[in-house]
């Protein structure tokens, strides 16, 4: 009896420690990407535009890296920052991911902030769009955008281009205030006049009220900020409230006129100017195969938020290369600082020492191609750093 216990506790044993011996090895063989989204709610065009972007990029570069297989767990935050932080956690702590990313709004990727630091992961932000998102962590790197790349270049443009008085209209939420911030920067000094200012909620804005007032202040332009996913709900008010007939036009950065819901909008867009990373109609052929492929995969064009999710595995997948597989969080940030590739939006690259974004950005006004409605560049800024850290 009692050589037959020890028997069964010697076993037991060495299932126990041959379990945990093979799991480092396990663990080697393959990269563990946590995927951070909102599938569903307000901004789940967000998500979805992200995770195809990735199953593309995937699907044209294999799932294999330095000879690690690449998995993905995707979770769904609903862009609420307390799942976020939850979904973070658990992926961190039960899945033993590797890297976590994503991020559809600037409360989200903050959230994740201090357990990317504490677990010393790289934080990859595809999509949220505050300047101070990646000072909350020497983790955190950015393949998105700040609102301030944008906002700053359309304030100067509005000037320049005749545009005396604005109507501004922003989400009331971090990224709504940045492009508020740098907008109004640029263009009161340049001698614009701000004449109204609202801030609409995040969550299901019921733009209307808020339109009747920018019509009666009867601005030249009006500059809007809300978050992708939101631009076809505001054209459509905008459009029911007679503001298209007004001779007031839309501008602001590009967020508004989003390529992924631009067609539905009608023709109250047309005419609308805004300062952006992205469009769909950007000429270069890497872009036109990039459309091309995204619409055969899933029937709809890409916006700005498939190629941040685009350029963002593209970064994980470079990064890894140049470790060797290796996925020690200091190394894999080391190596993705200063790296530069060609996007389909254009020459990117990672700044060393914020390790935010470097890209063009381009103005581009709605016009009518083929029948379809598209943000037709007609004017570029290369290689724009984020300005809102230095203005801190």
């Amino acid at each position: 009896m009692y050589n037959r216990r020890n028997m069964l506790l010697w076993a037991a044993t060495t299932v126990s420690v041959a379990g945990l011996c093979a799991m480092p090895a396990h663990a080697q063989d393959s990269v563990k990407i946590g995927l951070i989204l909102p599938m569903t709610g307000g901004q789940a065009s967000t998500g979805k535009q992200i995770d195809n972007a990735i199953k593309l990029y995937m699907q044209q570069k294999g799932d294999t890296v330095a000879g690690k297989k690449i998995e993905v767990i995707l979770k769904d935050d609903a862009a609420v920052p307390d799942n976020t932080k939850r979904l973070a956690q658990e992926l961190i702590v039960n899945d033993k991911v590797n890297f976590i990313a994503g991020f559809g709004v600037t409360p989200a990727a903050l959230a994740a902030a201090p357990l990317a630091t504490q677990a010393k992961i790289p934080e990859v932000v595809m999509a949220a769009g505050t300047s101070i998102i990646t000072e909350r962590s020497p983790y955190i790197v950015r393949t998105s955008f700040t609102l301030a790349q944008s906002s700053t270049i359309i304030g100067d443009w509005a000037i320049k281009n005749g545009i005396k008085k604005v109507a501004t209209l922003t989400s009331d939420y971090a990224p709504g205030n940045d492009a508020l911030t740098f907008f109004k920067q640029h263009f009161t000094a340049g001698g614009g006049e701000v004449v109204e200012e609202v801030k609409v909620p995040l969550a299901n804005p019921d733009f209307a009220p808020f339109l009747q007032r920018m019509k009666d202040a009867k601005p030249d332009a009006m500059f809007v900020f809300v978050p992708a996913g939101q631009g076809g709900n505001f054209m459509k008010q905008y459009a029911e409230r007679g503001l298209d007939k007004s001779g007031i036009k839309v501008i602001g950065p590009g967020d508004v006129m989003d390529d992924d819901l631009l067609n539905n909008m009608g023709d109250a867009a047309l005419g609308a100017v805004t300062a952006h990373l992205y469009s769909a109609a950007h000429p270069s052929a890497m872009n036109k195969d990039f459309v091309a492929a995204y619409k055969k995969a899933f029937g709809n064009r890409p916006g700005f938020m498939a190629v941040s999710g685009y350029d963002g595995i593209h970064l994980i997948y470079e990064a890894l290369k140049k470790t060797g597989g290796d996925t020690n969080g200091d190394k894999l940030i080391e190596a993705m600082k200063g790296m530069k590739w060609e996007s389909p939006r254009g020459p990117i690259s990672i700044d060393p020492e914020t390790r935010d974004i470097v890209q063009n950005i381009y103005i581009r006004k709605v016009e009518k191609v083929d029948g379809e409605l598209y943000n037709v560049e007609f004017a570029t800024f290369e290689a724009v750093k984020d300005s809102g850290k230095t203005k801190k």
